[in-house]
């Protein structure tokens, strides 16, 4: 399907861009759409509950936001994806190939290449804890959009963050508490984790009109053993699964497609070999490796039934993927509501459910 970046704009005041984290998390709003008639409900986060049914799966992304931004002079840094040999793909300003640079005594950082789309292939030196390291002179790499210093840095990470290597924020998942997963665990809702290093891939900004030119920048997944099982034991019971932000959405899609080519027979959907594989106990899942998925409108989904994500730029590539679920009219529809009733938009703002 050809479509332009245009397609997928809208208009936003700026006082509707969220600046600072609600407390509590799940104060934030709510909006509930149906995926099969478009209709809007509006609620609180604490109640999500309400949308969801005993057996469903919720998965949610529980890669760690890491202070992945450094700082000195006039140079920046932000680090991207580990390359090995304490190599890392980076962006940045004034970062010349053969340029070395001190960041605080702590951490030597020498320019080695210069790779796709401009960005940089950094070799690190440093003594001790790589990541100890950043702990102490890294900055949290907070979106562009975001003005206001953020006193508390663990606001920008979700709860249940395990896996450090995000340079950006699953941020659908930044809503839940202790309470809320409470009120799943009593209502029979089930969880599952994967990993998504979010990288420039989730956040590149689409410059070319026709949205098909646009490539994605590859970023690393890993979905283990239980939760492959927990996905089958959830289709082969009929219940939903609910993907919780775009990353964890990305990564189902990228191994349902996975599974579709590593299959024998194409004439069974992915919910059919996963429920047999389930029955079986005889689960194989490609369960790592690296996306550059785009989704669209007109892809058609594997795996997931729902999702819950926040509002995403006017033409992004978050917004493109909403729209492929929900269709692009009904997502802007829903989104023109989302302004008229005033909700906070981007990382910190509010949540939708579309289900």
């Amino acid at each position: 399907m050809s479509m332009k970046k245009s397609d997928f704009n809208y208009e936003l005041p700026e006082e509707l861009i969220a600046q600072t984290p609600l407390e509590p998390r799940d104060a934030s709003r709510l909006l509930a759409i149906n995926r099969k008639t478009g209709a809007f409900a509006h609620n609180h986060f604490y109640n999500i509950a309400d949308y969801l049914n005993a057996g469903d799966l919720l998965v949610m992304n529980d890669s760690k936001v890491f202070p992945a931004r450094l700082l000195t002079d006039n140079v920046e840094i932000l680090l991207l994806d580990p390359k090995g040999d304490n190599i890392w793909e980076c962006i940045g300003r004034n970062l010349k190939v053969g340029k070395v640079i001190n960041f605080n005594g702590k951490l030597t950082a020498e320019i080695i290449d210069i790779i796709n789309d401009g960005n940089r292939l950094v070799k690190f030196s440093y003594d001790g804890d790589f990541f100890a390291i950043l702990d102490e002179i890294g900055h949290t790499p907070l979106p562009h959009y975001i003005t206001e210093k953020l006193d508390d840095s663990a606001r920008y990470n979700t709860i249940y963050a395990n896996e450090a290597g995000s340079a950006a924020a699953p941020t659908a998942g930044l809503h839940f508490t202790e309470r809320v997963f409470s009120a799943l665990a009593d209502k029979g809702v089930k969880t599952a984790y994967v990993t998504l290093h979010v990288g420039l891939g989730t956040f590149r900004p689409v410059k070319c009109e026709d949205i098909s030119e646009h490539k994605m920048h590859s970023e690393r997944y890993v979905l283990s053993a239980e939760a492959a099982q927990k996905i089958a034991d959830c289709k082969a019971r009929g219940g939903r699964v609910i993907a919780v932000g775009t990353t964890s959405c990305r990564t189902l899609e990228a191994v349902g497609n996975a599974f579709m080519r590593s299959a024998e027979s194409p004439t069974y959907s992915v919910s059919e070999r996963m429920a047999v594989s389930a029955e079986n106990a005889e689960m194989q899942f490609p369960t790592s490796g690296s996306t550059d998925i785009f989704i669209t409108p007109g892809y058609e989904f594997k795996i997931i039934d729902g999702l819950i994500t926040n509002f995403h730029l006017p033409e992004s590539t978050l917004i493109m993927l909403v729209s492929a679920f929900l269709g692009r009219e009904a997502t802007l529809a829903a989104y023109e509501e989302a302004v008229r009733e005033k909700y906070r938009f981007f990382s910190f703002g509010d949540s939708m459910i579309i289900i």
